[in-house]
């Protein structure tokens, strides 16, 4: 599993390298994430290699946001394909996570 992360000022910004968030590798990503998390992080998720989510890929996502949102920090998702977003339309995941088109978008939200 691909998880890789720079600091852009405050921000982590993390990179999801695989094509699917699956049964398959969840726990992987959760592990991979879970890694990054201090107290107060600001991170933003760049999604914007991944293809294909299935069930337990959200809701490792979830499980991941709120872990981060318990000690104090933030997360916020970009580049999301436009199949990946309109699943989470179709689930209504896009009203739990702010997700925006572009890392940039997503690191000057959370550098306010």
């Amino acid at each position: 599993m691909e998880l890789h992360s720079e600091t852009i000022g405050a921000i982590l910004v993390a990179t999801y390298g695989e094509p699917s968030l699956d049964a398959s590798n969840n726990r992987e990503f959760v592990e991979g994430f879970s890694a990054l998390l201090t107290p107060g992080a600001r991170i933003v998720l760049d999604m914007s290699h991944l293809r294909f989510v299935d069930s337990s890929g959200l809701g490792s996502m979830m499980l991941c946001m709120r872990r981060l949102k318990g000690a104090g920090g933030d997360l916020k998702l970009c580049g999301l394909s436009g199949s990946v977003m309109a699943l989470f339309e179709l689930v209504r995941m896009n009203r739990v996570f702010d997700i925006y088109p572009t890392r940039e978008e997503a690191i000057r939200v959370l550098e306010t």
